[in-house]
């Protein structure tokens, strides 16, 4: 936590907290010479201006009781004499998976070596944005949070010239603590190559070779005033872009001046290949395309001697890439969320692929930083959404410990200590007759994997049931949480319970006629992730491993098929009971499912095997616990060709 002077106060265009509304804030500085910082914090996020010129953008995605900061060097955009800092700021004022509701406000400081040259309180002026459509309150998807409506017949010269509208700010009453940014801030680059490549009347679709994540920009010449619509998506199965599915709406509007009109926008990151637009009447598209914008890295180049082994590498850590930004996220197109089972995956390829911790680093302390009233976890980070997948907050446990294995940094842990006792309490508080029962009530979502029966029921009251991936995963959490105490020096006796645990597995689960074990107590379905994870929890060891293992690598119409995001433990289980018998299995089994991908003409990897129409034609074609081959081709490097 970092003090700010006490004369910058946290403040709003009005008393209101309206929801999806834009203020915007303006204040003229004198300058003479020397280096000069901006804090800024907003809620929800902003571009800055100085003298007109963009300097920067992107709010850390956190928690109103652990609010960030970001400070950056604006010396190059000052001149001597008068300035003027603009600052524009989209409150979104509604929860989503990746946004906790706080109240609508900016704070911000700029300073050179004499002190404060300008500050947020009342003198400020301010104004409800005139362009951006205040109140409009259109989802892109619930996950994802609101799109925008941008009217460029109305903007004026308010960045640089005269101020029509404006008047004294309102000053927020809050108490924040403010901490500042850690991890980067992202690179913004030049506008990706674009090519049209269908045009009809009144329609125009843009393809940027491969998929992108970043910011809309687009210049267009236009005889009249008019609406134009633009649009975005990582495929064209349907001859265009499929931008509505379902509930979801991946379109802009944007209304156009006769002229040239162009336009950024560097508050939404989209993700996808293709742009298209639809106007009212003909236009001249001087261009579509976006900025992309990515966290800065040094990617460790990798050589494979099989031209397979080197594309599946190659697309995968561009995969991975593409799913970081603030934090991991699951999928840059659909949602931008960041889950613990699936950024597990992702910090682990990370390590291998980047060997930069300070990022996972970072991802890991906001997940502890959230505050249910229930203890545990929710489905994404930060949201006030009342929904956990009660198996994702154990894959927590296994990221921490394996973050603190490959960075050797004891830090994290020391800090998170009491959160992840606390959490681990709250499963262990379950445990009758030596085994946990999932979560019955609506707000828990007892999800293991994409397959039938696997896949739970979101906001339905299920029965008390015994499912083993559950316990098994319990058993994980206690192990690691063993090692994690062992590390500090903690006496704690995590182990003797998660031993406990495992013979109860195996006295009420394991179904001795199959060889196998069940997926929930009295029930006689069978899959492969739950018996790969009583390998990797230690319930089955010796002769019973190596016999699973056996019906793993067979064809077995009788076992469900683990999924793509849940493959990775399917793999695990085979190399910690036999890594140089299995190797060739799981590289053919990686060649098979990736080579039907790259068929497909993928530049990232999808989120199931399905592509784009999984889940009702909304799958996702770049989704980040696909990036997994990154850690298996390292690990089995000795058995490539």
């Amino acid at each position: 936590m970092m003090s700010w002077d006490a004369k910058s106060k946290w403040i709003w265009v009005n008393e209101k907290n309206e929801c999806d509304t834009y203020g915007e804030f303006v204040s003229d500085f004198s300058y003479e010479k020397g280096k000069t910082v901006l804090k800024i914090s907003v809620d929800s996020n902003y571009e800055l201006y100085i003298n007109g010129e963009f300097v920067n953008s992107g709010q850390y995605a956190d928690f109103p009781h652990y609010k960030v900061y970001d400070e950056f060097d604006v010396t190059e955009f000052c001149r001597k004499g008068k300035n003027r800092i603009a600052i524009i700021v989209w409150y979104f004022g509604e929860k989503s998976f990746t946004y906790s509701v706080g109240n609508a406000a900016l704070r911000y400081e700029l300073c050179d070596e004499s002190g404060l040259l300008s500050y947020s309180d009342e003198n400020v002026l301010s104004r409800l944005s005139k362009t951006y459509r205040n109140g409009l309150k259109k989802l892109i998807t619930s996950q994802l949070g609101f799109g925008f409506s941008y009217d460029a017949s109305k903007e004026d010269d308010w960045k640089t010239g005269e101020l029509k509208d404006f008047s004294e700010s309102y000053i927020v009453s809050q108490d924040l603590k403010l901490f500042k940014r850690t991890n980067k801030k992202l690179i913004i680059a030049p506008k990706a190559e674009s090519k049209l490549i269908k045009k009809e009347k009144g329609y125009y679709l843009f393809d940027l070779g491969r998929e992108e994540v970043g910011y809309l920009t687009l210049k267009v010449c236009s005889e009249i005033k008019q609406n134009i619509t633009v649009c975005y998506g990582e495929h064209i199965k349907d001859g265009g872009v499929r931008y509505k599915i379902g509930g979801r709406d991946f379109s802009f509007d944007i209304t156009v001046p006769a002229g040239e009109t162009g336009y950024t926008n560097r508050f939404r990151r989209l993700g996808g290949r293709y742009l298209e637009i639809h106007s009212e009447a003909e236009i001249e598209v001087l261009h579509l395309s976006l900025l992309p914008c990515f966290y800065p890295l040094d990617i460790y180049k990798k050589t494979f001697k099989n031209e397979l082994h080197q594309k599946i590498y190659d697309v995968s850590v561009r995969t991975l890439t593409l799913c970081m930004h603030e934090h991991y996220e699951d999928c840059p197109w659909r949602e931008q969320g960041l889950y613990s089972m699936d950024s597990r995956n992702q910090m682990l390829c990370g390590y291998y692929a980047f060997g930069e911790y300070e990022f996972p680093r970072n991802n890991l302390y906001l997940m502890s930083k959230d505050s249910r009233s229930d203890g545990l976890l929710p489905i994404c980070t930060p949201t006030d959404w009342d929904m956990v997948i009660p198996s994702f907050v154990l894959h927590y446990f296994t990221q921490v410990y394996e973050y603190t294995k490959y960075s050797k940094d004891l830090t994290l842990i020391k800090e998170i200590l009491p959160k992840l006792t606390s959490i681990i309490k709250v499963f262990t508080d379950r445990i009758s007759d030596g085994l946990i029962k999932n979560f019955p009530q609506e707000y828990y979502w007892n999800f293991y994997e994409w397959t039938d029966k696997m896949d739970g029921s979101p906001h339905e009251i299920t029965k008390n049931a015994t499912d083993t991936a559950l316990n098994c995963l319990l058993v994980i959490a206690l192990l690691n949480m063993q090692k994690i105490c062992d590390l500090l020096g903690e006496k704690a006796e995590y182990q003797k319970l998660a031993i406990e645990i495992n013979k109860k597995i195996n006295e009420k689960l394991f179904d001795a006629k199959k060889g196998l074990y069940v997926n929930s107590l009295g029930t006689e379905d069978i899959s492969e992730l739950n018996n790969a994870l009583a390998i990797l929890c230690g319930a089955a060891v010796g002769k019973r491993a190596k016999e699973i293992c056996e019906k793993l690598v067979c064809e077995n119409s009788e076992i469900t098929k683990a999924s793509l995001s849940m493959v990775c433990f399917k793999y695990d289980a085979l190399i910690k009971t036999d890594k140089e018998k299995y190797a060739p299995f799981i590289i053919k089994s990686i060649e098979k499912t990736y080579q039907a991908m790259l068929d497909e003409d993928a530049t990232s990897f999808w989120e199931t095997e399905k592509g784009e129409s999984d889940f009702s034609n909304a799958g996702s074609l770049c989704h980040g616990w696909s990036a997994m081959p990154v850690y298996y081709f390292n690990i089995l490097g000795e058995f490539l060709n």
